[in-house]
């Protein structure tokens, strides 16, 4: 048995762990370490965020990015450098093995309610009881593929989150679908190897964010800088995300579907220019299979291409967390079908909690950034830490019985 486990490896998880470690509370944590930035993010790619915002957080900030590259002589600047994934993945698994040392490369397969307590069930046969059970399970579910490509085969068609290595695309051509950061990373990088690549999307222009300049206080009043982004909007989301959950629904869905829009960060726009093409304004009608490639209707013109990537993004559907029996599941207040979870990231489930992109209904889009982390770890472990001893002294009853 344990008080705390966590489902889930990356920043979020480790963070949490991290915290509760300090804190002395009994945590077991479970999950391959990175795993989606490791093995779910093309190779070569650099991270959106910037060097300040793309940290693992512990309780005394010992492990920094700053400090990882500066001990090792790895060019780092807080806004100016971009973060190169291979420097980051590094990184992070540096502090997982500093800071969460106990970290069990180990998936669940099946969450369950056990009295007072929850199930776990694990890949290598294991069966764990929990007090309280966090999900941290970041993007790794979430992947969202149109249902114009559903019928077509995976060697067809396939979504980003299903590709690092992008070597085996060289001399084919792929249609990326999207226009986001993610579409125009996976664009560029196929075409640096070797692919011929075209890029679909229903917005009129891809949009790149501007260069670095220096501000002056005037700027930096009227637009703050924030782990989010720049301005005043991106402040708040960093700034006061408690206050999200009490917009009404219906705003709060258009806020995240809307607040930071598909946009680059302009180092990738020369790349782009040079070895991506576009077909703007454009939404697939349907899509097909014709002599082995894919014939793709984008209403009014046809494209044809060995491969559609889709770059579609995530969206944290309850139903996709396959681990979760039917009984929690149907018991987790939901919204857009977004579990919805307390101050403290508590579900409607007592013991079941919820963070990261799982939270962004309630928490709003903080946490579709890592940098979220650093607002929940310590809020959370605080709560957890309180409620350990009692959770102790109600689960030596319950044995008795």
């Amino acid at each position: 048995m344990t008080s705390v486990a966590v489902i889930g490896a990356g920043p979020y998880g480790l963070s949490i762990a991290a915290y509760l470690h300090d804190y002395g509370v009994n945590t077991r944590v479970f999950g391959i370490p990175l795993d989606t930035w490791r093995s779910h993010m093309p190779a070569g790619m650099l991270l959106k965020s910037d060097g300040f915002a793309s940290n693992v957080y512990d309780p005394k900030s010992a492990g920094t990015l700053a400090e990882y590259c500066r001990e090792r002589g790895i060019p780092y600047h807080e806004t100016d450098i971009p973060v190169p994934l291979d420097v980051f993945s590094d990184y992070a698994m540096d502090f997982q093995r500093r800071f969460v040392p106990g970290l069990e490369e180990v998936l669940v397969t099946s969450l369950t309610r056990n009295g007072n307590c929850f199930l776990l069930k694990l890949t290598d046969g294991q069966e764990v009881l929990a007090d309280r059970v966090v999900c941290a399970v970041g993007i790794s579910h979430f992947a969202a593929l149109p249902t114009e490509l559903a019928g077509l085969p995976p060697e067809l068609a396939s979504h980003a989150y299903d590709h690092h290595e992008l070597t085996r695309f060289a001399d084919r051509h792929v249609t990326v679908i999207g226009a986001g950061a993610s579409a125009v990373d996976t664009a560029v990088l196929l075409s640096d190897n070797g692919a011929t690549v075209s890029l679909v999307a229903r917005s009129n222009v891809v949009k790149f964010g501007g260069k670095p300049e220096p501000r002056g206080l005037w700027e930096k009043l009227r637009s703050p800088s924030s782990g989010v982004g720049p301005g005043l909007r991106n402040w708040l989301c960093e700034a006061m995300p408690s206050l999200f959950r009490f917009l009404p629904g219906n705003l709060r869905l258009r806020l995240i579907r809307s607040h930071l829009g598909p946009k680059s960060p302009w180092h990738m726009k020369a790349r782009f220019d040079a070895g991506v093409s576009t077909h703007l304004g454009r939404e697939i009608v349907s899509a097909r299979e014709v002599d082995g490639r894919v014939e793709l209707d984008l209403g009014g013109e046809t494209l044809t291409t060995d491969h559609v990537l889709a770059a579609t993004g995530y969206y944290p559907d309850l139903a996709r967390l396959a681990f979760l029996s039917d009984d929690l599941r149907r018991s987790v207040r939901s919204h857009a079908r977004m579990p919805m979870v307390s101050r403290s990231f508590e579900s409607s489930v007592p013991g079941l909690y919820f963070v990261g992109p799982a939270a962004v209904n309630t928490f709003g889009p903080l946490m579709r950034f890592m940098v979220g982390a650093e607002y929940v770890a310590p809020r959370i472990s605080h709560h957890l830490a309180q409620g350990a001893p009692a959770i102790r002294s109600r689960r030596r009853r319950w044995l008795v019985r």
